[in-house]
């Protein structure tokens, strides 16, 4: 029975990324931001659910003059979203490493940097007038680094230019030469959207179930978003067929790439929700990033055994293979602040090449099979927490 139901769910899905990939990039507050909130929640009043978009104000950054000139090149570069801007004259100086004398520091970091504290503690260092983050995914690009303290900026003005520039860059810094960094950005306000979607249980004294996904990102991220929202949209439609006892809220969150604005107004809207399973707080099910993606593998994370046993169980009855993460693991992502609230919570997460590189797109970056094999999965877990 399996085989014929992901038949389906793949037509779907390949439709769902397809129609994500054309909004264009989906960076919080932009038009492809909103055009994918609309879209979803199109999608999801289609399936037969009662849609919410939850508003919320914020100071959108809105690039200007962004470069880097060194001997005579300009290399055009994004600036860094929660370090401060420069002027619109930038910043003049020698290039050097990090804990040298030069006034504008070059430094190598992946987008992952930002997880194992690498990036903020290299930022942090105080004696340069400006940073240079030379991109090193696993591909080449621009694969930006999340801004985790978008409302707080700190360091000096940093810029990230793309991997093809790093020769040109390093060799320019091991002599220190000369260079003009310019990350002039502005604040504009601006409104951001999550979509959300209530099903009432039959018995609504237990605990509710959350499940949540990230729907903003730095490019288009077909990839990286898109096996998320098929999860969600996927989730959705299993329990509006098989309602739930216990309540269910679902929310796509926007603001992921900025500290996680849109998971913060999700809670602030919501008092006397507490994270914790021994006050009666909620399951969170969150459906991360890369689920699906081309080559890419899938971990499991949660702290409860039960939770790991369910999802274990339907991940290898749907044929798809996916590892554990330890349970000592802090995870990355939203997930991170509800373990850190000692929440109770199960995490989707997968690997991605392409990972905030803007070659993330539909159709080569996505395993449609393997998106509509998790995402069966993904609905059937949800089914059974909420029986």
């Amino acid at each position: 029975m399996i085989g014929p139901m992901i038949a389906d769910i793949e037509r779907r899905a390949a439709s769902w990324l397809a129609a994500w990939d054309a909004q264009g990039i989906h960076r919080t507050g932009t038009k492809g931001d909103q055009a994918g909130a609309e879209w979803l929640a199109a999608e999801a009043a289609r399936l037969g659910a009662k849609v919410t978009i939850e508003e919320f104000e914020f100071e959108r950054l809105d690039p200007f003059d962004c470069f880097l000139d060194i001997d005579g090149e300009r290399i055009a570069g994004v600036p860094v979203f929660d370090a401060p801007p420069s002027g619109p004259e930038g910043v003049t100086g020698r290039l050097g490493e990090t804990g040298s004398d030069a006034e504008i520091a070059l430094v190598e970091l992946s987008p992952r940097s930002v997880y194992s504290g690498e990036a903020e503690r290299l930022r942090g260092n105080g004696s340069h007038r400006g940073l240079v983050i030379v991109c090193t995914g696993d591909a080449p690009g621009l694969g930006l680094l999340n801004a985790e303290q978008y409302r707080s900026p700190y360091g000096a003005p940093a810029l990230h230019v793309p991997s093809e520039a790093r020769d040109r860059v390093v060799t320019a810094a091991a002599r220190g030469a000369p260079g003009r960094l310019v990350a002039y950005s502005r604040h504009v306000p601006a409104r951001a959207r999550n979509v959300a979607a209530a099903l009432p249980g039959r018995d609504r004294s237990r605990p509710p179930l959350v499940v949540m996904t990230p729907r903003s990102s730095w490019w288009q991220s077909t990839a990286e978003r898109g096996g998320g929202l098929v999860c969600w949209l996927e989730t959705l439609r299993a329990l509006l067929v098989a309602p739930p006892v216990c309540d269910v809220v679902f929310t796509a969150n926007t603001g992921h790439e900025l500290g996680h604005l849109g998971l913060d107004d999700f809670v602030a809207r919501r008092p006397g929700w507490d994270l914790s399973p021994d006050r009666g707080g909620a399951t969170w099910l969150h459906y991360g990033a890369n689920l699906g993606a081309a080559g890419g593998a899938l971990s499991l994370v949660s702290t409860g055994d039960d939770l790991r046993q369910l999802a274990g169980a339907e991940m290898g009855r749907a044929g798809q293979p996916a590892d554990f993460a330890s349970k000592t693991l802090v995870p990355s992502g939203e997930t991170r602040d509800i373990h850190r609230a000692g929440g109770r919570y199960l995490t989707l997460v997968g690997t991605n090449r392409l990972f905030h590189l803007p070659q993330d797109r539909w159709p080569h970056a996505v395993d449609v099979a393997a998106a509509a094999r998790i995402a069966g999965a993904a609905a059937r877990i949800a089914n059974a927490i909420t029986r």
